[in-house]
């Protein structure tokens, strides 16, 4: 071989692990964490979940934990055995993450129980984006204001009654870089008393937020059509 041609082989050989590098470090993205809502089921996300493999996230970067009572959404809160499945799947992606990142996108209740789980972990500066779909940040009327007319434990003292104890926990603290809600005006749960907002404020509305997008469709729809949006978001 002459040493032209080495010279040549071994330059192919530098652009090819360049190269290499270069593609190994465009397919590295964030893992991502969907939390489904108050008796829920994390295939509620499938519409989101199909939507990040068709943007080229792989299926073991997308974590989506399954929590709480099925039959009884009125038992379920933000503390103890809600949380376990949530805080798991948090840990579970910041071990996979190759960007040492994660997104969280939330819906419902699930918005609430991810900001809770963020803040006991202690990781919300390894959280790039976070999405909240439909919460009830800032409580539900239909739940009272605390602590009246208080009668489940999703609307208790760690619930969702306006002004609850656990509310007050949450509120104004930061729990990703970029923070992004999505929310309606004809929500059948955040505005069921046919009131949206809190002190003025619509309820799905997050402190620190970055951008709010509203729609013109229901709670479920929320989640289900926007999935590009979601996708948009955290990317």
């Amino acid at each position: 071989m002459t040493k032209r041609l080495m010279s040549a082989v071994a330059l192919l050989s530098v652009f090819a692990v360049v190269g290499g590098a270069a593609d190994a470090e465009a397919a590295c993205q964030d893992a991502v964490v969907l939390v489904h809502g108050n008796a829920g089921k994390p295939a509620d996300f499938a519409n989101t979940y199909n939507e990040l493999l068709r943007r080229g996230y792989a299926a073991g970067d997308i974590f989506r934990p399954d929590w709480g009572s099925k039959t009884c959404a009125a038992c379920n809160d933000h503390d103890g055995s809600e949380l376990v499945a949530v805080k798991d799947a948090i840990n579970q992606a910041l071990a996979r993450s190759c960007t040492g990142k994660i997104d969280v996108i939330g819906h419902s209740m699930g918005v609430t129980l991810s900001i809770k789980s963020i803040l006991d972990l202690g990781v919300a500066g390894r959280v790039d984006a976070f999405v909240g779909i439909a919460g009830a940040y800032r409580g539900l009327w239909s739940c009272g204001t605390y602590p009246y007319n208080v009668v489940t434990s999703t609307c208790g003292y760690h619930g969702l009654s306006i002004g609850s104890p656990f509310l007050k926990g949450i509120a104004g603290k930061r729990m990703a870089s970029r923070i992004y809600s999505i929310k309606s005006n004809s929500d059948q749960i955040v505005c069921a008393t046919l009131v949206c907002t809190v002190n003025g404020v619509h309820s799905s509305s997050i402190d620190h937020e970055n951008a709010s997008y509203t729609y013109n469709t229901g709670h479920f729809g929320l989640l289900t059509d926007t999935a590009a949006k979601q996708a948009d978001l955290i990317q």
